[in-house]
């Protein structure tokens, strides 16, 4: 099940703040303060051990490659990559390896479960090993999602982002006008009566929302459509304190946004998507999906494919972001080791190289500008501008998260699959969340 292969890191030296020690997995519900990741030093021949999760095989025969050509530079660091399955099990043998003190020494985990990683003791802050000129370097959005308490705790060599992908020609035709940007959004009223205008003129289910994909606790509920909750002024919990999620989930403004997603449901605009192919087939002209479709839209539709914001159901546009990222463990015995190993692959190239593997957004500005498909008159430019201007919102940023996750996802699935009624099932989701709240005294951050 497991397979391993040697890699190495880099040779040249980095000038960093420090990385060794300061492990906190005992100090449960605590978030560590005074303990360092990096302190400059690797003693002898380190051997670190990375899992990794088997997503794209083109995303993981890169690294895979990245990571044997990091091997041949050097001789100070040793790495073993062991590629674990990517679905639920993932999740699972992390947390068995954490109660079982195995976990390895770096971690390749789904964005936001860095927060209850963190929280507790699974991971060590990384603010000691990271320079400024990486930091610095870094999307907002990448430092936005690794960050925790104060402290960076998670770093991502790639991003995402969501938009709808459109038919110009099929639009036009129709005499829909076809936004500009982040400020000229369609409203759901807007997007509304494009949806019902589209049906007229021949296409008989014009919206994709990947319904192949909407099941009880699919993180594709929370990522996909907790934005446009987000949109109406409604958030999945508190987010300044993330101590309830009562009147927030299930205010009036998230109940206006999901009954919205509902009706078009029920009026039969949105394609069934049981062969996960509604746009690529030509059925539906409207996508509300992310970027990694790009390559697959673009290919069935030559010339034909524009992306544009996702509808703004009252405050503005809102989208999805974040992605699988890196954490050193707190069982690490050499956090410098990890971070070698770390910077290789935030070299400009690098990410460059596995933004191409794998259709993300690059993590840096520096890979940005390597980009076409990003430049200031790319195709994708408006994932760039999502992610720099605040219309990209991370997860909850809260330990709660895999319970808010869970309830949502659950809700949002009865809601458009059985047709519940939309504040029904989000006061049952607020239930579920409060209660895990509750049994956690609120996941406390400890003493600063």
């Amino acid at each position: 099940m497991h397979r391993a292969l040697t890699v190495g890191v880099l040779g040249a030296a980095l000038v960093l703040a420090g990385c060794g020690g300061g492990g906190h997995g005992e100090d449960r519900g605590r978030t560590a303060r005074g303990d360092t990741t990096c302190d400059g030093r690797i003693e002898g021949t380190a051997h670190i051990t990375v899992w990794y999760h088997t997503g794209q095989s083109s995303e993981f025969g890169t690294l895979r490659s990245q990571a044997e050509e990091f091997n041949r530079a050097q001789k100070e660091v040793r790495v073993e990559l062991v590629p674990l399955p990517r679905a639920r099990p993932y999740t699972d043998l992390v947390l068995s390896a954490a109660a079982s003190g195995d976990l390895p020494d770096l971690l390749d985990f789904n964005g936001p479960n860095l927060y209850s990683y963190a929280w507790s003791g699974k991971l060590k802050p990384i603010d000691s090993c990271v320079p400024k000129s990486v930091r610095s370097d870094l999307l907002p959005s990448i430092r936005a999602q690794g960050t925790y308490a104060g402290r960076l705790w998670g770093i991502s060599t790639f991003d995402s982002g969501m938009g709808l992908f459109v038919r110009p020609s099929v639009l036009k035709k129709a005499g829909v006008r076809i936004p500009k940007g982040i400020g000229d959004a369609w409203t759901a009223t807007e997007l509304t009566g494009i949806l019902h205008t589209l049906r007229a003129r021949g296409v008989r289910r014009p919206l994709d929302l990947r319904l192949s994909h909407v099941a009880p606790g699919e993180e594709w509920n929370t990522y996909g459509f907790a934005p446009a909750v987000e949109s109406a002024g409604g958030a999945l919990v508190d987010p300044v304190h993330y101590r309830t999620a009562d009147g927030y989930l299930n205010g009036p403004e998230s109940v206006t946004a999901l009954t919205v997603l509902q009706s078009w449901q029920k009026d039969g605009l949105v394609d069934p998507d049981k062969d996960g192919r509604a746009f690529a087939a030509g059925r539906s002209v409207i996508s509300w999906v992310g970027n990694w479709k790009y390559g697959e839209f673009t290919k069935a539709f030559p010339g034909d494919v524009a992306l544009v914001p996702l509808p703004d159901f009252g405050r503005g546009t809102v989208t999805g972001m974040g992605s699988w990222q890196w954490g050193i463990t707190s069982n690490a015995g050499d956090g410098d080791a990890v971070w070698r190993f770390l910077a290789h692959l935030l070299k400009p190239e690098q990410v460059y190289r596995m933004s191409v593997a794998n259709g993300a957004i690059p993590a840096t500005n520096s890979a940005v500008r390597l980009s076409p498909r990003f430049g200031t008159k790319g195709p994708e430019r408006l994932f760039i501008e999502q992610l720099r201007n605040g219309v990209a919102v991370p997860r909850p940023r809260t330990p709660a998260y895999p319970a808010i996750t869970d309830a949502f996802s659950r809700a949002f699935a009865r809601i458009m699959l059985d047709g519940a009624p939309v504040r029904q099932a989000l006061d049952q989701a607020v239930a579920a969340i409060d209660k895990d709240l509750a049994a956690h005294d609120g996941y406390p951050q400890g003493e600063s």
